[in-house]
This record gives structure tokens, sequence and C-alpha cells, in this order.
């Protein structure tokens, strides 16, 4: 394994949690909505770069960064800047009536990740990832005059109504929520891991594809089909990354029925994998263009702000149908545009190489190299998986079956050594740091999750 110097270390000054976190808790539990979770006794004051510090003093290494959303770390100064300036000016109009420059700007600058000679793509700006995949289902349904979308077991999509229709990952976001989206099915995700549908790691993507044409035999009309919307590396299912041949056939199989292709990028998006979009991992192995993409939590380093992107042959809804009061508001627009510098180079990150998606590679190939090392010392790493800074790690029982008391013993063990993460999946640790982490930054993660796995064993 590679040894590379050590630079600042997590710093514990109390027990956690400690007294005023231990404090701020209690009132938290007394007068906020009993559905957050809360899964450690963590109450951050302030941030910079990777590390967040506690309300008692305690500095610790960021490896989840607020669910792959501190795109920059925290407090980054370009960003904080960015703000600042256009919170002088003004910060709301109302983008649904009036334009603004700021996110005129934005929407051009994100099409041209995704357009294609000859194509041209437009944009719908709201808050959130949810508000993001609700206007592509509206659009879909809407563009297509057919009602059905089809979505993974696994997937995670959002808990508005549509959105918590689609998702798939765990009953407990949809229980007592009901009636749901109607006309909404889950088809298996292909995952490597554990292949559905009887198939191997090789043939899990093909027979995913002969699962869908068996429906549209049988249950689902594919020409009442609007959209299958897709998650191209799953996220909140566990970090899931589908064989090569996947996409390129799920393209080509809407392509057949008319069917409007939906990526929800929402976590794996905005540079996290090493390319702007995760899909784009994809590219090299057949045509993998949606017409229909969902991005957010990446976007503007923790503003608010999320986007729908379609085709322009697709946006064919009418003036009017869908708006945001808040939608492309103008601060988070610049904290957008301000992101966007540092993951396309315009704006360099000291010792983050040309840009931060180019960073996110480099260190993101690190960490798996080095998590690939330590399943041979620690068995019960059952898989090691993702791209860039998009990585999954499945623990597993001695007969290879998810360990999710494992996995949470572990996650524990990390935190109280000073370092950040978050579970998903039934028993996978995510590892999405802020893309600003450097090698020498992910060594120091890595040691102390090494010494927490000792533990355990």
């Amino acid at each position: 394994m590679t040894t590379l110097p050590k630079l600042r270390q997590p710093e514990l000054k109390t027990s956690l949690p400690g007294p005023k976190t231990a404090a701020i808790m209690e009132r938290d539990a007394q007068h906020l909505s009993t559905s957050y979770m809360r899964p450690y006794p963590f109450v951050p004051d302030h941030g910079e770069g990777v590390w967040l510090t506690d309300v008692d003093g305690n500095t610790m290494l960021d490896f989840f960064a607020g669910i792959a959303v501190s795109t920059t770390g925290h407090a980054h100064p370009h960003v904080v800047k960015a703000v600042q300036e256009q919170i002088t000016k003004f910060t709301h109009v109302c983008l649904t009536d009036y334009p603004q420059e700021i996110t005129t700007s934005l929407a051009e600058r994100m099409v041209k990740h995704v357009e294609k000679p000859g194509e041209k793509w437009r944009v719908f700006f709201g808050n959130s990832g949810a508000e993001a995949v609700e206007a592509a289902v509206k659009l879909a349904r809407n563009h297509t005059g057919r009602s059905h979308i089809i979505s993974t077991i696994g997937s995670f999509h959002g808990r508005t109504y549509g959105a918590i229709t689609l998702t798939g990952s765990k009953t407990k976001y949809k229980r007592g929520f009901g009636p749901l989206l109607p006309n909404v099915s889950h088809v298996p995700y292909p995952n490597p891991f554990r292949p559905p549908l009887g198939s191997t790691p090789d043939t899990c993507g093909q027979a995913v594809i002969d699962h869908i044409e068996g429906l549209f035999q049988t249950i689902i009309p594919a020409d009442e089909v609007a959209a299958i919307i897709i998650e191209p590396m799953q996220g909140e299912g566990g970090y899931i990354v589908p064989p090569a041949d996947f996409l390129p056939k799920l393209r080509a199989l809407c392509g057949k029925y008319g069917i409007m292709l939906i990526f929800d990028e929402v976590q794996a998006g905005m540079g996290r994998t090493g390319t702007m979009y995760s899909f784009q991992q994809f590219e090299q192995y057949g045509n993998v263009q949606p017409d229909i993409v969902t991005v957010a939590k990446g976007i503007a380093s923790g503003m608010p702000i999320s986007a729908m992107l379609a085709k322009e042959s697709v946006m064919t809804w009418p003036v009017g149908s869908h708006g945001s009061t808040y939608g492309g508001n103008p601060v988070a627009a610049a904290a957008a545009h301000a992101t966007l510098d540092l993951l396309e180079g315009v704006v360099p990150h000291p010792g983050c190489g040309p840009s931060l998606m180019q960073n996110a590679a480099e260190v993101g190939a690190f960490i798996m190299a080095e998590l690939k090392g330590m399943q041979v010392e620690f068995p019960f790493l059952g898989d090691v998986r993702g791209g860039g800074l998009f990585i999954g790690l499945e623990f597993v029982t001695p007969d290879g079956r998810p360990d999710g008391k494992l996995r949470d013993a572990a996650s524990m063990a990390m935190f109280r050594r000073g370092l950040l993460n978050l579970d998903c999946g039934e028993a996978v640790i995510r590892i999405s740091p802020p893309l600003i982490l450097t090698q020498e930054e992910a060594a120091t993660g890595l040691e102390i999750m090494r010494e927490a796995l000792r533990e355990l064993r």
C-alpha cells in the first residue's frame, strides 16, 4: 500500500458527544421534526476545506460532504466571494417571471456538458433534487402523452409524492403516505456484486433489459410508457456501478419504443465520478445520451439549487405549465458559477491539479486501490466499487450476505476516531468527500478506517 505523509489530523478535544453538542441535540430532539434521523452525535460550528469543527471544538475529517453536496469543501473562498458579491446586488426576483443574466449564463454553462453536435438542450431550475425529478416526470408525461414511468429497485429519487413513488430503496419512505403516484413500476437494478434475476456479473445488464422487454409483452404496454428513470450509478441503494454494457442497451431500448430516458444525476453528478455526469463514464461503450437529466446536490457547494436539463425537442410543455418561486435563486446561481469554475479548472484549487473533476478521478483511484488492498486484511469487506470520489464499501457476513450490523459498528468506530461518513444500501459505507480532497488527506482518512476495521476484526 502507498505511504503518504500525513498532514493535518482530526483533533478530538472532548469525548463524543461533547457537552455543548449534547445540550443542542437535546433541544433539537424537543423542537424539530421527528422525521430527522441524527445518526451521529455531531453539531457543526464551522468548517474549512475538508475539515468540520463541532461546537465543542472537535475537528473531524469530512468523508461524506453532506451527502455529496459540499463539492468544494467548507467555506471555499472563491464560492464565499461569489455569494457575497451577489447578495449585495439582489437576492430574489423570481426566475419564473423575470430573466436573470446570472441564471441564463449558468444554463449556458451546464448544457455545454451534455449537448452533442446538432442537439440543443434547455434548463429548468428548482431548489432540490426531488423538485428536479418531479419536473422530469411532468415533462416526460406531457411531451409523450403517455402516463407510465419505470424506475428501479434500490433507487432514491426524493421524498415528495412523485419522487417517493419512484424511489425503491426503503419502505420507510413510503409507509403511511399512500396513495402514491399511479402508473409506476420498478425493475431490478443490474448490480454485478449481487446479480438479479438469476444472472451473473457479466450478464446482469442484459437480464434487466430482457426483464423489461418481458414486461412490455405481458404487463405494461410499451406505447404507454413515458419514461424510464434511473441513476447511472446508484446512490442510496449502495453506490452501485452497473456493468459497462447496460446503459447503451437501455438507451437503445428506450429509442426502440419512443420512451424518454431520464438519468438521475442528483448524487453522482457534478464532477464527482471524474466526469461532469456519471453517465459519461459509459460513453466509451456506446450511445448513452439521455433525453432528460436531473442534477442537484453538488451544483452549488451547499447553496440550494437544482436543475432539470432536457433536449429542446423534448421540452415542449407550454408557458406557465411549470414553475418555481425560488428556483434558480441568484445567490445560489452565483455559488453554482463559482463551483463550476473549480470543477472545470477555470479557477484552480491549490494542490488539486488542473480541475476538481480530474482531482476526483485521481484521488478516487488512489482510495479505490487502497481499499481493495484492505480487502485482503479484512475479509468482511465484500466489495469495493465506484468511480472518482463516489465509492461504496460493502460489509458482508462469512457466507457473503450483507452485514448491516458490522457496517454500523464500523461507521461508528470511524466517527469516534474523527472521520465523518454515512451509510447507504443494506450494508454499505459511502465515501463521498469534497472534491478538493488531496491524496495526503485521503491517506489520513484511510488510516482512520484501517484502525477502526482492525478494532472490529
